[in-house]
């Protein structure tokens, strides 16, 4: 997911890596994989898996947040946060599945009334649409509105345009001159035949996964060829945004034209209404939720909370492990982490224990010393940076940093370090500041609102020398951690939309990046070796510190019913009972 950066709120303290955590582990709820609903307030078998319960139609979900995340453009969008909301409002050709569990992860049908023939050694996929398709503004959809959306993804710049839709026909004269992009070869629609036949220059075994996120979404023919921003552009799903205020709130509400045409890819919604406030405080949002004031958070509640919520409240609190990681990123273009030993000096000198303390202890994350995280495709047990060498994390070697760093010549240098401005980021940003103060440099902490965060740590015009941030899996797919954040494809200097932050580019590298793509068309097993290579080998040269392997805790009020946590979009918010 994702994805991006998700901001995690405050879990200070030892207090929160025993006691608290153990406690949620023993008494808390947790999502299954077999599809089955965790919520005792659910059916037996789940809304995911039965047809529509109009029992438990209706009523407003109360949702908040710290804070909102930007652009609500779901072409331009690139955080969890909206990409979760997206799974009720906007549809693709495609989509994952919308249920509980390991299933979330299958592809099926969405506008598209079957999955796409596929043809021309693997490079040409032709799709037929639904008919009866309507957006919320009372538009039928069409194929051109498929033609135009695609050409939108490269107009407005999308973050993926040139990692996940690069390989479709026309699209390298797209990304070089965005505003004036066709694809009159590469995404063609057929009125007459109501089908849409999209071109590649090469087999992609990924390409259905990428028309199945959210950049991928079709919108209305006549939407602005720029990033709409906060006024939300049309959607074919069961809700619409009636308003969108980033300071303040976010509303959906049923979109009047809505039929649900596939339970598996987009099954009506049961809140008639949707709630979304921003500017809370974390630990106001745990007492809301408490209260009934608020029916879920997105902030993960803080340490201080969490023994409260394990015990009083532990049949409301929902644990899930994640595909995803939390890393800091070091520019390699810019001193002091232009020179490689430097960057190794780092990587060497983390406590990974210290900052899973700072997140909120051992049960609710891990210390991660790859890309991959475990039990993603590709990942490979291997931890260079450990004191001693191994197969998993067991301490930091300070010495050996402090040996890097002299050798570097970079003592004394300064260092800017950019993180979100909750308690949880600002604590790790203020354990790095420590320990780079400890290794020699000059180090200062820039904390900023998680609304711009994310966008001003990937435009190299703003020098960002180290930053925290996390990835959360797009797709279940290695390439989608090492393509997508550390090719020199996704490095675009000058841009708020460059997601290879720390600027990395080895064409080496690039190339078996490619080799293991293309060996995925014929054989995965084979491919997820060559992308365990590939992390080792990036890992070498230390672009990034991968700090932790999260989980996600989902708390929600005793009005909610039917909790489903989907392996790729986490909580299905539209699948919630709230009456």
């Amino acid at each position: 997911m994702p994805r991006s950066a998700l901001p995690h709120r405050a879990r200070r303290g030892a207090f929160a890596a025993a006691t608290v955590a153990l406690a949620l582990t023993a008494a808390a709820c947790s999502s299954s994989d077999d599809g089955s609903s965790s919520n005792p307030n659910a059916s037996s078998s789940g809304s995911g898996s039965t047809a529509f319960q109009s029992q438990h139609k209706g009523g407003t979900l109360k949702l908040v947040s710290h804070a909102a995340a930007g652009s609500f453009d779901p072409q331009v969008n690139y955080t969890l946060q909206y990409w979760q909301l997206y799974q009720s409002l906007y549809d693709g050709l495609l989509a994952f599945k919308k249920v509980n569990g390991q299933e979330s992860f299958t592809v099926v049908p969405d506008l598209a009334s079957a999955m796409p023939k596929v043809s021309n050694a693997g490079k040409t996929y032709t799709f037929t649409l639904r008919k009866g398709v309507t957006f919320s503004n009372g538009k039928a959809l069409s194929t051109d509105d498929v033609v135009a959306s695609f050409e939108r993804i490269f107009k407005v710049a999308s973050p993926t345009a040139g990692t996940f839709y690069n390989g479709i026909v026309g699209a390298d004269a797209c990304l070089k001159t965005p505003a004036s992009c066709t694809l009159p070869k590469g995404v063609i629609g057929d009125a007459k035949t109501n089908t849409v036949t999209i071109n590649l220059t090469a087999a992609d075994p990924e390409f259905e996964y990428k028309l199945a996120v959210p950049h991928a979404s079709i919108v209305p023919k006549d939407s602005p060829a720029k990033d709409a921003g906060t006024k939300p552009l049309p959607s074919t799903g069961p809700y619409m945004a009636a308003s969108y205020d980033p300071n303040r709130a976010l509303k959906l509400v049923r979109n009047p034209h809505f039929k649900e045409w596939s339970r598996e890819a987009q099954p009506q919604g049961y809140p008639d209404a949707v709630d979304y406030t921003f500017g809370q405080t974390v630990e106001s949002e745990v007492t809301a939720v408490e209260n009934g004031q608020a029916d879920w958070m997105f902030d993960p509640p803080p340490a201080d909370r969490l023994n409260e919520i394990g015990t009083k409240y532990a049949s409301q609190a929902h644990v899930n492990p994640l595909t995803a990681f939390w890393y800091a990123t070091l520019n390699v273009n810019m001193a002091p982490f232009n020179n490689k030993l430097a960057r190794q000096a780092i990587n060497y000198a983390v406590d990974r224990s210290a900052i899973v303390r700072l997140y909120g202890g051992t049960n609710l994350a891990s210390p991660a010393c790859t890309i991959l995280p475990p039990g993603f495709p590709g990942h490979v047990d291997q931890c260079d940076y450990t004191k001693g060498g191994g197969t998993t994390w067991k301490a930091a070697d300070l010495a050996k940093a402090k040996e890097l760093v002299k050798k570097s010549g970079t003592a004394g240098q300064e260092v800017g370090i950019v993180v979100q401005d909750d308690d949880v980021n600002k604590s790790i940003g203020q354990y790095l500041q420590s320990l780079l103060t400890q290794l020699g440099y000059k180090a200062t902490l820039k904390p900023l609102s998680a609304n711009i965060q994310f966008t001003y740590i990937q435009n190299t015009k703003n020098k960002v020398q180290l930053a925290l941030t996390s990835w959360y899996q797009d797709y279940p797919a290695a390439s989608d951690f090492l393509n997508v954040l550390l090719s020199c494809a996704s490095y675009h200097p000058g841009s708020d939309s460059s997601i290879n932050i720390s600027g990395f580019c080895d064409k080496g590298i690039d190339a078996k990046m490619q080799t293991a793509i293309k060996t995925a068309q014929t054989d995965r097993t084979s491919a997820n070796k060559q992308w365990g290579a590939i992390d080792q080998q990036i890992m070498g040269e230390s672009p990034v510190v991968p700090l932790i392997n999260p989980k996600m805790i989902d708390f929600t009020s005793t009005r909610v019913g039917d909790y489903q946590f989907s392996k790729q979009f986490y909580m299905l918010v539209g699948q919630l009972w709230v009456k």
